[in-house]
């Protein structure tokens, strides 16, 4: 970035400023005078060619041309005139003809002008000469004319003479005004160099004890004393700064010899609570496992409960006819037997047969669901699983915990061929879960309630298996974190809070789907789990 001095600035200023005022005070001086002398000779013209022509009546008159000659010859003294013609007008042909003249002498005549006479009776300048025409008249009519040419040689000299004058004022006014822009200068200046010293001598040695001293020029004396003020305001800035730092140091120290205590107690924290979070999770996977076991336990229970009733009613059946063929017996020994008795008697036979054998089988169909079920909920092997029958399968495994079948219907929506192979024990386990879930959370306090299951395929790679019920839904506070482990609605009740984890774990983990959750206080639950398959048969 080029730089200029203020010094240079001031005089540059100053002298440029005094020149224009006075190029334009001297400009318009000199043509006002030119113009003023312009005027003069006009007038001056005039004033001699009217002499002239009154002078030159008598003459043409008379026709006294050696008179006039004479009188003409006078105007030698007059360093204006240059030369004058005198012409008489023909009274016969009215036309103009030469009468006498007065050239200047070592000037040559110059031709007549009759035919600028009527032109020039106001003056007109031409390039080095002024000329005008006058008539003579005499009584009132126009007896000739007087043609009268004058020099502007002294215009020349008054020109150049106030041009010279002007560029001596000119020289004279700059240079004054030049040596008072050094004294100016140097009382604007001199305190300024003194504050430059001061700020460059504060920038460089960072001393801000340093003061600028009073000015005799106001400006100069305002800016010291707000400089002084910055300088006072900054020294005050930095002391306080400096003792901040001092502090902050001390506070620093401090603040480390108190991080590393707490560093340490940290360390020691973190590894007690690495160890308290390494039980905990071992005691998730045991209550995880432990809920998993507590679900197969209360599906043993139910189960038992099932099968004790058709075993109940076989044995009351078979013991009721053991006693009748005790009694037939009796009766054949004895040789009383009647046909009517014995058709009694084979007619009950078959009645109770027809009963043992009916619970016996329902027994059987029974345990071989509970053998399939157990079979599923601890293996993850994939098999073809048969949709419909797998349902079938689930409902009676979970038909202990189940509420009013009639008020809590669970509907089931599926194609009938639907055959796909997966890992059918998660998938119970999901199933009886949810179903659980629902019958503790959902309808409690309900007298009534649904819960719509439907399975489908999604590109014949994954399978689709939507849950819902009807039931009070989940509080917002619950649904955001429902998958987190030990969060329930039953704390305190019998709820352990691991059910949906154990989904959640058993659909992401072990399945490899995902499980999304959409709920409304008041207006039910649903759950959509989708996970990858291979599809057997959907005919």
């Amino acid at each position: 970035m080029h730089t200029i001095s203020l010094k240079r600035i001031l005089i540059y200023i100053v002298l440029l400023v005094t020149s224009f005022a006075l190029l334009v005070g001297f400009t318009v001086n000199i043509i006002s005078q030119v113009a003023q002398y312009e005027k003069s000779l006009h007038e001056q013209s005039l004033s001699y060619a009217r002499i002239v022509a009154g002078n030159a009546a008598s003459s043409l008159v008379f026709n006294d041309n050696a008179t006039e000659k004479q009188r003409l010859n006078s105007l030698q003294n007059t360093d204006f005139i240059q030369h004058v013609h005198v012409y008489k007008l023909d009274e016969t042909s009215n036309e103009l003809t030469f009468f006498s003249s007065y050239n200047k002498q070592g000037l040559a005549p110059i031709p007549a002008r009759f035919s600028k006479l009527d032109r020039l009776t106001t003056p007109q300048i031409q390039d080095n000469y002024i000329e005008v025409s006058q008539p003579v008249v005499l009584d009132g009519e126009v007896i000739g004319y007087v043609y009268l040419r004058g020099s502007l040689e002294q215009a020349r000299l008054f020109m150049w003479r106030s041009i010279g004058i002007a560029a001596v004022v000119f020289v004279l006014t700059l240079l004054l005004c030049w040596l008072v822009t050094l004294r100016l200068r140097k009382t604007i200046v001199t305190p300024l160099d003194s504050v430059v010293d001061v700020i460059s001598q504060v920038a460089r040695d960072k001393n801000y004890s340093l003061r600028l001293a009073p000015s005799q020029l106001v400006e100069f004396d305002m800016m010291a004393h707000a400089f002084n003020t910055m300088l006072d305001r900054v020294q005050q800035h930095i002391s306080r700064q400096r003792r901040a730092e001092e502090e902050a140091s001390q506070l620093n120290t401090e603040l480390e010899r108190q991080v590393t205590q707490r560093t340490q107690a940290l360390k020691e924290s973190n590894s007690e609570l690495l160890k308290t979070l390494e039980q905990l999770h071992q005691y998730q996977g045991q209550l995880v496992e432990s809920e998993k076991m507590a679900s197969l336990g209360d599906m043993v229970a139910g189960i038992a409960h099932e099968v004790n009733t058709p075993i109940g009613l076989s044995v009351t059946a078979s013991t009721l006819l053991q006693d009748k063929l005790t009694v037939m017996q009796e009766k054949f020994d004895e040789k009383r037997i009647s046909t009517s008795e014995f058709e009694r008697f084979l007619s009950d036979c078959d009645e109770n047969l027809q009963i043992i054998y009916r619970n016996l089988g329902r027994a059987a169909d029974l345990v071989t669901s509970f053998k399939q079920v157990a079979v599923d909920q601890s293996s993850e092997v994939d098999r073809d699983i048969h949709i419909p029958s797998f349902m079938n399968d689930v409902l009676i495994s979970v038909k202990p915990r189940r509420l009013d079948p009639e008020k809590f219907p669970i509907r089931i929506s599926c194609p009938d061929n639907l055959t796909v192979r997966a890992k059918a024990g998660p998938l119970n386990q999901v199933l009886i879960n949810l179903i659980v879930n629902s019958m503790v959370h959902a309808f409690d306090g309900y007298d009534h309630g649904q819960i719509d299951i439907t399975f489908s395929m999604q590109n014949d790679t994954e399978l689709e298996m939507v849950y819902a019920d009807n039931g009070k839904g989940v509080p917002s506070d619950i649904s955001r974190k429902i998958f987190d482990p030990f969060v329930t609605t039953k704390r305190g009740s019998g709820g352990s809070g691991l059910g949906l984890h154990l989904v959640y774990n058993l659909v992401t983990q072990v399945l490899g789907g995902n499980i999304h959750f959409f709920s409304e206080e008041k207006n039910g639950v649903e759950f959509i789990v989708r996970f990858p398959v291979t599809l057997v048969s959907n005919a």
